[in-house]
């Protein structure tokens, strides 16, 4: 079968790779019939989430159709339309049973955190769903039947990025009325959007830099703040009385791109000051060097999201960061009362809730999708995914089994 696999740091490749088997009782086997590329991919391709190990299959949202089954699933049947949680759970420990699925001691026996799917070797390592098959494990709890009335461009929005957004909404603690920022408009932040207005928020600002994503951030009814043409601190508290936002979501992680122009730029250069003094101590070969971790020194979106709170407000951490990231402004959030809350999304915990949303006619989530290409044209889509080319918000892949 064909399948994206990892060869090496900027080194993916369309390959051909043996078709998956049931190994363990609660495992299946899915024809794909919808992947899709995130954000995450890119940092695992770009080397800012290490530890990747060559030929891993890559990719963590899919969407298709059971077509074997391990004795122990009982559940699902054959031909079963199914959507795939991208974090891995057994459904079984102590984590699971809280709700915690992206922390299961099973499915990641390491005890280092989150398994999932086309992931670094901490995470499993597991292959990934950017193929014509894959093998899922604990089938039982890692599948979510779709009703026929959900399409597949729909169900692979439900896979990891809308539980992801909405997760981050509930981690920032929205509630009726409040004043949302969410930092980053990708498909992430998109739905972040729309994640913040199910539960109520009265205003949203997105802040972001690439016109196209701004345009459908406005579309939604949020009001957009350019970073490279405006200090979205200052614009921020004008906004709000001076005051600062209640909420905020971070929805960009360790690859966050720093103002290219304009006063943004001068300010952030200026708040950066202290970070440089820190990073150039820290060891370095190369900027993906064997010697050098992402977080040698603070994203520039987490000083952002600090600054930008009010007084007694929370933070809901969702972009990825790797273990290695260990600087945080704690300073300025502690002296401001701020309550910070971040993590893996626990998705098999939201994805049954989305997807009678999506049936309901509540949100349709295939609005954000901006691509849709065969998985023949993976690696073309990849470059231009990885550019933020005009347009290309969120790429469906469609193996052909």
């Amino acid at each position: 079968m064909k399948a994206v696999v990892f060869h090496g740091v900027g080194d993916i490749r369309l390959d051909d790779v043996k078709e998956p088997r049931i190994q363990e009782p609660y495992d299946a086997v899915v024809r794909l019939t919808a992947s899709a590329i995130c954000g995450t991919d890119l940092h695992m391709v770009r080397g800012t989430l290490p530890g990747m190990k060559p030929g891993t299959i890559l990719g963590h949202e899919g969407v298709g159709t059971v077509e074997e089954l391990g004795k122990g699933v009982r559940n699902f049947s054959k031909g079963d339309r199914v959507v795939i949680p991208s974090t891995i759970a057994c459904g079984v420990c102590v984590y699971c049973r809280a709700g915690y699925y992206s922390q299961c001691d099973q499915a990641n026996p390491r005890g280092t955190g989150t398994a999932f799917f086309g992931g670094p070797e901490e995470s499993g390592p597991f292959h990934g769903l950017q193929a014509e098959y894959a093998r899922i494990p604990f089938a039982n709890v890692g599948l979510v039947k779709l009703p026929p009335d959900v399409s597949d461009e729909q169900a692979i929005l439900l896979s990891d990025i809308f539980p992801t957004a909405y997760f981050g909404a509930k981690l920032a603690e929205i509630e009726d009325g409040d004043t949302v920022a969410i930092f980053g408009c990708g498909p992430v932040g998109q739905f972040a959007i729309a994640s913040a207005k199910l539960l109520g928020a009265g205003r949203v600002f997105a802040i972001d830099a690439v016109p196209s994503r701004l345009s459908m951030a406005r579309a939604q009814g949020a009001e957009v703040i350019d970073f490279n043409q405006e200090d979205p601190i200052e614009v921020l508290r004008e906004l709000t009385g001076g005051t600062g936002v209640d909420r905020v979501i971070d929805a960009v992680g360790v690859d966050a791109e720093c103002p290219h122009e304009g006063p943004a730029k001068q300010k952030a250069e200026q708040r950066a000051t202290f970070a440089s003094e820190v990073s150039a101590v820290a060891p370095k070969t190369n900027p993906r060097g064997d010697n050098w971790h992402p977080g040698d020194a603070p994203s520039q979106v987490l000083r952002w999201a600090v600054e930008a709170l009010a007084k007694g407000g929370s933070l809901g951490i969702i972009g990825v960061y790797p273990s290695g990231a260990t600087t945080f402004p704690i300073g300025t959030a502690m002296n401001k009362n701020l309550t910070v809350k971040m993590g893996n999304c626990n998705h098999r915990r939201y994805i049954p809730k989305l997807v009678g949303l999506v049936r309901s006619g509540i949100i349709d989530p295939a609005e954000i999708l901006t691509q849709s290409d065969p998985l023949q044209s993976a690696i073309e889509a990849y470059q231009a995914f990885d550019k933020r080319t005009p347009g290309w918000t969120k790429v469906e892949l469609r193996p052909a089994a």
